[in-house]
């Protein structure tokens, strides 16, 4: 009877072993994708076993238990994270568990530039097909409220960059992910200020730099820009910045900037009313937020564009000055 028990243990412990070396090599065999890339995605809440399902009628798998096996005796079943997955190369059960465990989802980006508007932005996160729209038909002020931001008006107060992020994602937490990027730069520029500056609080040195985004895109001319406005506004003297102007004239601007413009009174329009406008105009990157709030040194209260194609101004101490050069370099004279 001993013998037989036994006979029976080994036999046992063979097709254990048997079996074990099947699941061994199961694990770590290559899976040949039906299509490169190949992309799958997990619902949240999704169990491994229908992920594996799932995979098996998208031809990735042969059948949908192993894998699933394979999670339950690893215990990493049930640590699966929800998300779009990307396959570029054959890749074994293993691996592919372990990608899903860890979350490794494909990431695509948004990127929000320099100098657009808020109206902009909400028109390239409706306009993205990887994102997952939700604030479409809410007002500026609701937006702010799921964002907890105290501001009333969302004009300036994204950063500008490149966001990453799995398809999915809501526009709302992209926004929060600007949103907040923008208070950590403003807050950390503003305690780097330069001393004595004309500007109550962070929000007025943002709207200034939001003035020297739309100014001038040369990197070497924005503290010139910026010290230029800082001067004015110490004076005091009135701005008089035409993007602030076409900003107050909303959809009304087809372009082109006319006296008559300057002249009509807008909350925005630095020609006819004294200081800052009561916000920024455009989302101002990294650079236009340093200048405001480190301007460069100078005398100068004018500056004309050149108009030579390298965006270069030049600048000047008085009026009489400014109109040589208006006559120079804008009328030809």
């Amino acid at each position: 009877m001993a013998r037989v028990i036994a006979a029976i243990l080994f036999v046992l412990c063979v097709a254990a072993m048997a079996i074990g070396a099947v699941g061994v090599r199961y694990s770590r065999t290559p899976l040949v994708l039906p299509t490169v890339p190949f992309d799958f995605t997990v619902e949240r809440g999704l169990s491994l076993k229908a992920v594996s399902q799932k995979l098996t009628d998208a031809g990735l798998l042969a059948e949908p238990y192993s894998l699933w096996v394979l999670g339950r005796l690893t215990d990493e079943a049930s640590k699966i994270q929800a998300g779009r997955y990307r396959l570029v190369s054959p890749i074994s059960p293993m691996d592919l568990l372990q990608k899903m465990v860890d979350g490794d989802v494909l990431k695509v980006g948004m990127t929000f530039v320099e100098g657009v508007t808020f109206r902009d932005m909400r028109a390239a996160l409706e306009a993205n097909p990887d994102i997952r729209v939700t604030l479409k038909g809410l007002s500026a002020k609701d937006i702010l409220k799921k964002l907890a931001a105290p501001e009333t008006n969302p004009e300036g107060l994204f950063f500008p960059d490149t966001y990453q992020f799995s398809p999915g994602t809501s526009d709302l937490d992209i926004l929060r992910a600007s949103y907040q990027a923008m208070q950590k730069k403003l807050t950390e520029a503003w305690q780097q200020r330069a001393p004595g500056l004309p500007y109550q609080s962070p929000y007025e040195a943002l709207i200034m730099a939001s003035i020297v985004e739309k100014e001038t895109g040369r990197a070497d001319e924005r503290p010139q820009i910026a010290g230029v406005f800082v001067n004015r506004l110490r004076l005091p003297m009135r701005l008089q910045t035409d993007p602030t102007v076409i900003y107050g004239m909303g959809e009304k601007f087809d372009g082109n900037i006319r006296r008559r413009d300057l002249t009509t009174d807008t909350p925005y329009n630095t020609y006819t009313r004294d200081g800052l406008p009561p916000t920024p105009i455009a989302m101002p990157g990294l650079a236009s937020i340093k200048a405001a709030l480190n301007p460069a040194s100078t005398d100068k209260l004018y500056f004309v564009a050149t108009g030579n194609g390298d965006g270069s101004h030049v600048f000047s101490r008085t009026l009489d000055e400014h109109n040589r050069a208006v006559a120079k370099y804008q009328l030809g004279r």
